[in-house]
């Protein structure tokens, strides 16, 4: 019967490691140690730790550290993972050794192992490529892994930026499709002055692409790594020039302007980029959280609410009540965007749980922030898609309400005054005549006239009376 199992050694002694696996003693250890979410590495942090590697190697290449051979090895072991292949073999629980050591040799083995079967060897075997003295060389989990998670997140980023730009452009279609649809604005969620459905969903969208530039903007400091700064931030053990050629090697491979840290041992102390960075994040949900909620009101519905937007029916709303038909996009998003907010508290707690030279919190510190921008992506694409476009207004509705509030009042403050003005909207709330009527009755406009410059100001805010 063929063994299961190769027997492999560290620096604690021998573990049994599966014989078909590219990873070898440590990552066995850590798959021992740590059961506990069940879930394997982000694919995204798995291919920004390869490329840090990448970059790593070339850098020793080039600074003349490591002989050609073996950076060739070791480099076209990068390219096979960036490739797609063999990501089943980086399977480190979310949660995991302080720092994510146990990801970093995760990487080490695998990539030394495919090094040496490039170079002839077995698995296992770690001759003539070592994953500590050749993959590993010149870095420490330290630099590694917040330069990946940084990569990881800047990674992510358009696909976010992408989805919110996206939802932005289906309400502004909306809005230029309403942009004359007369409607009651609320404050206090009490009647107030006449806009516009245009102007209610316009601001949405302008909020929106403005949070995605702020996100980006914020995303623009994770460009700054600390990788060659090694276990303490000094940089010991690399070679001169290091940090500049990596950090040169990661720009080509990311598109973007990556760039040594200016101070290695702050990059390594300090969460600051990242929490304020996913703090950006945690408000953008909270603004969507505010257009969701809103949204859900205005479609409220179909008889005893406002009723002013009919959204999509994409599922029966209810096991019990036929023909219910619910916002389930919108719920769905608010969930989601709760949930988002629960990562950044738990990012904001974590970066501050730093010691000393090092913040060990890196792995959950990491994986909550992948969470929220993938969680976030997609609530927002599918909403987009089944819950914004194939909203329509209600128009007839929106204009009954707008012509009954009782805010329509406030367009006769130039006229006769804020009291005066007070007075006709308590009547009209006292015996439900709209203030139109009241106007006409009081011989300051007729009706037409008065429903006219109502529908005016809701487009312009001109009042002339």
């Amino acid at each position: 019967m063929s063994a299961t199992t190769r027997t492999e050694y560290d620096s604690l002694g021998s573990f049994e490691v599966p014989v078909d696996a590219l990873y070898g003693a440590q990552t066995a250890r850590a798959l021992a140690n740590f059961p506990i979410s069940g879930r394997g590495p982000d694919g995204d942090f798995v291919e920004a730790t390869v490329r840090v590697k990448r970059a790593a190697a070339v850098a020793n290449r080039d600074c003349g550290a490591l002989e050609d051979r073996l950076a060739g090895a070791i480099l076209a072991a990068c390219d096979r993972v960036l490739g797609g292949e063999f990501r089943d073999h980086f399977v480190v629980d979310r949660f995991q050794a302080g720092a994510g050591t146990s990801h970093n040799m995760n990487a080490n083995e695998v990539l030394a192992n495919l090094a040496n079967r490039e170079l002839g060897g077995e698995p296992g075997r770690y001759d003539p490529v070592h994953p500590n003295d050749h993959v590993n060389q010149s870095q420490s989990t330290n630099d590694t892994i917040p330069t990946a998670i940084r990569l990881a997140a800047l990674a992510k980023l358009p696909r976010l930026r992408a989805a919110v730009d996206d939802m932005a452009g289906a309400l502004e279609e909306l809005a230029e499709r309403e942009r004359d649809t007369l409607k009651s604005g609320r404050t206090h969620l009490q009647d107030a002055v006449p806009t516009t459905l245009g102007h209610e969903l316009g601001a949405y969208a302008w909020t929106l692409r403005e949070e995605g530039r702020r996100l980006e903007e914020a995303g623009s400091a994770l460009e700054r790594i600390g990788l060659g700064g090694t276990a303490a931030g000094t940089g010991l053990n690399a070679p001169r020039g290091y940090r500049e050629k990596a950090a040169e090697e990661l720009a080509r491979l990311t598109g973007r302007p990556i760039t040594p840290h200016p101070d290695m041992a702050a990059a390594m102390q300090s969460m600051a980029d990242l929490a304020h960075f996913s703090a950006r994040i945690a408000a953008l949900a909270g603004e969507l959280t505010r257009i969701s909620n809103d949204i859900r009101l205005l479609s409220s519905g179909p008889r005893t609410g406002l009723a002013e937007l009919r959204l999509p029916p994409v599922q029966p709303g209810s096991s019990i009540m036929p023909g219910k038909v619910n916002p389930v996009m919108f719920e769905m998003l608010n969930q989601t965007l709760y949930q988002v907010v629960g990562q950044d508290a738990a990012i904001q707690a974590m970066s501050r749980a730093g010691q000393m030279e090092l913040n060990v919190m890196m792995p959950a510190l990491g994986s909550a922030l992948f969470d929220a921008l993938e969680w976030l992506t997609a609530a927002v694409t599918a909403t987009t898609e089944r819950g914004v476009r194939g909203m329509e207004a209600d128009r007839e509705r929106a204009r009954e309400y707008a012509l009954v509030s009782v805010g329509l009042a406030t367009l006769l403050n130039r006229a006769i005054g804020y009291e005066k003005a007070a007075e006709i909207a308590k009547e009209s709330e006292r015996t439900g005549m709209p203030v139109a009527d009241l106007v006409a009755e009081h011989g300051l406009l007729s009706r037409e006239e008065f429903v006219a410059m109502v529908e005016r100001a809701a487009r312009t805010g001109e009042v002339d009376l």
